[in-house]
């Protein structure tokens, strides 16, 4: 079959059934193709035709455009501003006042704040207007209404005032998504301090080891929470992450699973509903704390893998400007649309789903299991909450795809305009599974960005085809490109993904940091001056990216750099494989031992039948280098909190390092997990390791 030659629909309503389940579908097939009706009225093309109006610029497509983004700086991101009408009470005097990374200094002299951007959208909405929706497993779909929302948002930014908070102070939480955590986000953001979070899955020195470092002035916490049919009783960790704050003045305590028997963690913590409990504060006599465009606005966390985790801080303008772009040019989102992204508060992407709210998108919440009581049930609340744009991973594609679940077929879908894959690199196959399981006439967007920026660098663009395991084009302002080990870039090869200019959302500081060497020693090292993201990254002659795994995660092979994400995309086709793990060790006298670790399904036993498909595979659809020394059955791989393979700490764990100084098991959803890899490594200690049992 010729590359292009499936074609699952086109975006003008037409053509919605379902691809053929027995079509084949390879590496840059075309999937969809936006048809003139929806290139007409996507945001980007209304952006242009604003540049040429308002601006004298014109375009002739995307990627004309793109190129202009990344080489006018100032001119691109001045016009984000002005189209994205973006409110300061004082205005910048410059787009860039210095250009340098790490340092580059942003609309110099702006002063506003992120959350007023969000509160704005009261004005135009109508009492009984939602602001977000939410469910869970034991809360039915129900919205929560602007006056409601916005008032709580101001209650709260009030008390918080009242207890001393001042801009810059810290503010944790240990919350699940719920709309209590956005208020409580939004209200610290209002008084100009900086927010925190942590998922209530996270173990108490998990979490102290990430809130420590910020010597927070407040904690809000819970007491629980529900997932798959069970409740979570958090107390006694809560109490303990108190205990391990000293810097803490006021615990403001949200039981959720015992609110007859609240049992706060302290004995001085303050009820939710306490300190909810005050007058209505009207929107015209409150003010919001206006702050400079890079004042601190929340600090998310690096997995911290090995280590302590890294405290990334990112600005109020910073994230304000760049999600603008991102969700109103990359995802085509418009006001009263309704997002839904499975995610946990200890996630970039429960801080993305907030962000839609900049453009008056209605914010889905779902807190539980999104397999229980069924694989379907965010299908469900796709359906039922009449979602426009649905985020997911590759991982819950593949549990979907196991169950044989076809949501096309069980639900009425007429709503969805746009899934967006994120999260770990989309294979062919996942991609094609919408197309052949939701409906045809869908765009998908997969994207790539990170923690580290908290947006997306390479991703959708809805006036662009899809094809198949293919990222459609470098986000605007994004200047991505692949760079050879001589620094140099090309195209149609792998290479380190480099960002040669700056971002507004790039971090202001790793927070502790003080002179600043760790954030440079993180990503400016390796090409002094460009951002080293540390993914391997490769551009098509058509600018269609693939994002391939993590570079610090190499497999070099006579000197030849695999990309671990290449070795996944095969196994993800083959039957019985639910997950897997792959590492090169360098040999005393020279040579390499890849290793391939797999996770199979209930029943599935690992042998020389599956073994020889694995190898042929892998030989056929790309090297002989990308075929492992052995393959190994585990129970399971090791992942980190957000889903992440723990690739590094295994390589290191095998090469004799004691799993207490090769990773944080607190920073790990299933910790037990590396026992089995520390006694494969044991057994090595007595065979040479490149004779595998």
């Amino acid at each position: 079959m010729e590359s292009g030659s499936v074609e699952g629909g086109r975006g003008d309503g037409q053509d919605a059934g379902l691809l053929p389940a027995g079509v084949s579908v390879r590496e840059g097939d075309l999937l969809w193709t936006p048809g003139p009706e929806q290139v007409a009225r996507a945001n980007v093309t209304d952006f242009m035709r604003w540049l040429a109006d308002e601006r004298g610029l014109a375009f002739g497509d995307y990627h004309a455009l793109w190129q202009w983004s990344v080489t006018d700086l100032d001119a691109f991101w001045r016009a984000v501003w002005d189209y994205g009408g973006i409110e300061a009470s004082e205005p910048p005097t410059a787009v860039l006042g210095r250009r340098t990374m790490p340092g580059a200094e942003w609309f110099p002299g702006a002063r506003l704040n992120y959350a007023e951007h969000i509160l704005r959208h009261e004005r135009d909405a109508g009492p009984e207007e939602d602001a977000l929706l939410f469910a869970g497993e034991t809360v039915p779909l129900q919205g929560m209404p602007w006056p409601t929302f916005a008032g709580q948002v101001r209650i709260l930014a009030t008390r918080l005032r009242a207890m001393g908070v001042r801009p810059g102070d810290r503010v944790a939480a240990y919350l699940p998504n719920i709309p209590q955590t956005v208020i409580a986000m939004l209200a610290t953001a209002s008084v100009g301090a900086i927010w925190a979070s942590c998922s209530p899955d996270f173990g108490w020195r998990g979490v102290t080891d990430r809130f420590r470092q910020l010597t927070p002035k407040v904690l809000v916490c819970t007491d629980g929470y529900r997932y798959g049919g069970r409740d979570y009783d958090r107390r006694a960790e809560t109490a303990q992450i108190a205990a391990g704050l000293p810097s803490l003045e006021h615990v403001i305590y949200l039981p959720l699973l015992h609110p007859e028997d609240p049992c706060p963690p302290t004995g001085d913590a303050l009820s939710w509903d306490e300190v909810m409990d005050h007058a209505a504060i009207p929107a015209t006599s409150f003010g919001f704390q206006q702050v400079p465009f890079g004042h601190p606005l929340w600090i998310l966390f690096s997995s911290g893998t090995t280590g302590l985790p890294k405290a990334i801080t990112h600005s109020h303008g910073g994230i304000l400007i760049e999600q603008l772009k991102l969700q109103r040019f990359h995802m085509d989102l418009r006001p009263g649309m309704r997002m839904l992204f499975y995610t946990t508060t200890g996630w970039m992407m429960w801080n993305f789903l907030v962000s839609s709210m900049l453009l008056g998108v209605r914010p889905v919440l779902y807190d539980g299991n999104p397999a229980y009581p069924g694989p379907d049930v965010l299908w469900r609340l796709v359906q039922d909450a009449q979602v426009t744009f649905f985020g997911a991973s590759p991982a819950y594609v593949d549990a979907l795809n196991r169950a044989g679940i076809v949501p096309g077929r069980r639900f009425k879908l007429s709503a969805l305009r746009t899934v967006m894959l994120a999260g770990s690199p989309v294979s062919a196959e996942c991609s094609a599974w919408f197309y052949r399981n939701v409906k045809r006439d869908l765009w998908l967007a997969t994207g790539s960005g990170g923690t580290d920026t908290c947006c997306g660098l390479v991703g959708g663009t809805p006036t662009l085809p899809v094809y198949a395991g293919e990222i459609q084009a470098r986000h605007l302002g994004v200047a991505a490109f692949a760079f050879d080990s001589g620094g140099h870039a090309v195209t149609d090869q792998v290479g380190e993904l480099v960002i040669t200019e700056p971002m507004p959302s790039m971090p202001v500081r790793f927070w502790g940091d003080d002179d600043g060497s760790r954030y440079r020693a993180s990503y400016f090292t390796e090409f002094p001056g460009l951002w080293r993201q540390g993914d391997f990254f490769r551009i098509n002659s058509r600018g269609g990216c693939f994002v391939l795994g993590r570079s610090d995660a190499t497999l070099n092979r006579d000197g030849v750099r695999i990309g671990t994400a290449e070795i996944y995309a095969v196994l993800a086709s083959v039957p019985g494989i639910d997950d897997a793990l792959v590492v090169n060790l360098g040999l005393p006298e020279g040579g390499f031992f890849m290793p391939l670790f797999v996770r199979l399904a209930d029943g599935r036993v690992l042998d020389d039948s599956l073994r020889r498909e694995i190898r042929g595979r892998l030989r056929r659809e790309y090297t002989p280098r990308h075929v492992p020394d052995a393959i190994i059955q585990v129970p399971d791989i090791p992942v980190t909190l957000t889903g992440k393979k723990m690739e590094v700490p295994v390589r290191r764990i095998l090469c004799g390092v004691p799993p207490e100084e090769a990773a944080n098991r607190n920073a790990m959803a299933n910790p037990a997990s590396l026992d089995v890899f520390a006694d494969y490594a044991r057994t090595q200690r007595d065979h040479p390791i490149d004779s595998p049992p």
